[in-house]
């Protein structure tokens, strides 16, 4: 089990200007900023027969009794599972950069979302 201190971010949608058009404060740009971040920590990881847990960071504004209410309880609200799995798969098995392919994850085990004090990918 390994427990990376890597804030989840869900894939964006992406247009073919974002090649070359890059703000730095742009989803675009945080989002290859989280991919980065995924190869420079995990590596080569191979994600099949793995149980991956995204731990979502509660906002900042709630009270410390909400905040008590919802740590590990499933997150129900946006990012959607489906593409916080893509935009992991994408920063591991990118073809631009790590040599592989997506299409070489043919099982996952259990993927869940859950909220949490600290954000967090846990792969297991």
């Amino acid at each position: 089990m390994a427990l990376y201190p890597i804030k989840p971010i869900a894939k964006p949608r992406m247009t073919r200007a974002d090649k070359w058009k890059n703000p730095p404060r742009s989803s675009v740009a945080i989002y290859r900023a989280f991919c980065d971040e995924c190869r420079l920590r995990m590596g080569r990881l191979d994600l099949n027969y793995k149980d991956v847990t995204w731990y979502i960071p509660m906002p900042a504004s709630w009270s410390e009794k909400k905040k008590k209410e919802h740590v590990g309880n499933p997150h129900l609200s946006k990012p959607d599972l489906s593409n916080l799995l893509k935009a992991l798969e994408d920063a591991l098995y990118s073809d631009r950069y790590t040599g592989r392919d997506d299409k070489e994850v043919h099982t996952i085990g259990r993927i869940s979302k859950v909220w949490s004090r600290t954000p967090g990918i846990e792969i297991q």
